[in-house]
């Protein structure tokens, strides 16, 4: 999660389980070799079911998700029905699609992961940079401890594995990252999206001191 550079610095993570979904990520925000925030929220309600990660620049990030939130509402106030979430994923998509290609000094560089509830179950969407959207069955991860990431999930991600196991290894995935990428840390948050709707299952802040 970056300020002003276009590389996106920062973990997160999406799992696919058998009663629900996982999202996870760190808490660190850069400027390039600044750590300037040491709490960032990088996973955001988007409704009372949908929540997506953020990673990019964090300007965007923030202006998109608004952007969403509002046109959600309004779209369920005019239809006079719950938005389903791949019509959210596929809105949030276009905006991140016009949003790259518009002129400007600094590049509007976004990372989304979206999960969410629906009458018909639970579905979770990678969208990349570019606007591209990819409907995710299992696992994905984002920014630039996703290598660390990816190296526990591909190790430890079963199928069929229930909210609580996710949970677990989100944390370890987590973990893994801030533990080698210096783009990633202070902490980790982790949201699980169940039948119940979204809720913040876990948030640890993490101080790194030098004692003299």
């Amino acid at each position: 999660m970056n300020n002003t550079e276009t590389k996106t610095g920062t973990t997160t993570i999406g799992l696919v389980c058998k009663d629900g979904l996982v999202l996870a990520a760190d808490k660190r925000a850069t400027s390039g070799y600044l750590i300037s925030y040491k709490k960032f929220d990088k996973i955001i309600n988007i409704t009372d079911s949908i929540a997506v990660t953020v990673a990019g620049t964090v300007s965007d990030v923030q202006l998109l998700t608004k952007y969403l939130k509002a046109e959600l509402k309004l779209k369920d106030i005019r239809t006079g029905r719950e938005t389903s979430v791949r019509e959210a994923a596929n809105l949030l998509a276009n905006f991140v699609y016009s949003n790259i290609r518009k002129f400007s000094l600094i590049p509007g560089i976004s990372h989304f992961i979206v999960g969410g509830k629906d009458s018909a179950g639970f579905h979770m969407y990678d969208l990349s940079p570019d606007g591209s959207i990819v409907e995710v069955d299992d696992y994905i991860s984002s920014g630039s401890g996703s290598v660390m990431a990816f190296g526990v999930l591909e190790t430890l991600y079963k199928k069929g594995l229930s909210v609580e196991e996710g949970v677990k290894l989100a944390a370890k995935g987590i973990n893994a990252a801030v533990q080698r990428d210096i783009a990633s840390g202070n902490g980790v948050d982790i949201v699980t999206i169940t039948k119940d709707g979204v809720k913040k299952v876990f948030s640890k802040e993490i101080e790194y001191r030098i004692e003299a």
